[in-house]
Parts: structure tokens; sequence; C-alpha cells
């Protein structure tokens, strides 16, 4: 018979592994985003790889999506790109559901 504590153990463990798996997600959407932004900048392929780990450190130095949000946006802008918070947002949030799908998949 499942006593109370297995179960709870059971919550727990199904806690970690969603929190791991939302960790991943969003160093897999920060990576993809970073070199989104490298490229509208006009990066070159060796400069899209750094800027985008650095999109990905800056998640993990001040975790938050408004914190990466700021860094890539003002990025965007001191490059001369014209695009809007509101555009870069949405690019986040599509990147996000790509991430998470891959993630469960194991891709």
């Amino acid at each position: 018979m499942i006593t109370f504590d297995d179960r709870e153990r059971g919550f727990e463990k199904r806690f970690a592994l969603d929190q791991e798996q939302e960790f991943k997600a969003q160093a897999r959407r920060n990576r993809a985003l970073g070199e989104w932004a490298a490229e509208l900048m006009g990066l070159t392929d060796a400069h899209v790889i750094e800027y985008a780990q650095v999109i990905v450190k800056s998640e993990v130095d001040q975790p938050g999506d408004d914190d990466v949000l700021r860094k890539v946006f003002e990025d965007l802008k001191g490059a001369g790109v014209s695009i809007s918070e509101g555009d870069v947002r949405m690019k986040m949030a599509e990147l996000m559901a790509q991430a998470r799908e891959g993630v469960r998949e194991g891709k």
C-alpha cells in the first residue's frame, strides 16, 4: 500500500525533474535568442556563438526573463536594429515553446 510519505517523495521527485527541465529549456531558449539577436546585429559566425553564450550566462548571473529581455533589446537597439521590445518578447515566447518541446522530446 502506498503511504503518504511515498506519495510525497514522488511529488518531490516530480517537482525536481520539472525544475531541471525548465532550467534546461530556459538555457536553450536563451542560446537560441542570442543566436537570433546576433544574426540581426550582423555578427559573424564566431561572434554569434560568443554572443549566445553571453545571453545564456546573463540568465545564470541574474535570473529572470526581464533581465534577458532588457539585455537583448538594449544590444539590438545599440546595434541600430529597428525592433520593438514587444517583438523581442514575442520571439522569446516562441523560442521558449520550442525549447520546452525539445527538452520534453530529449533533443
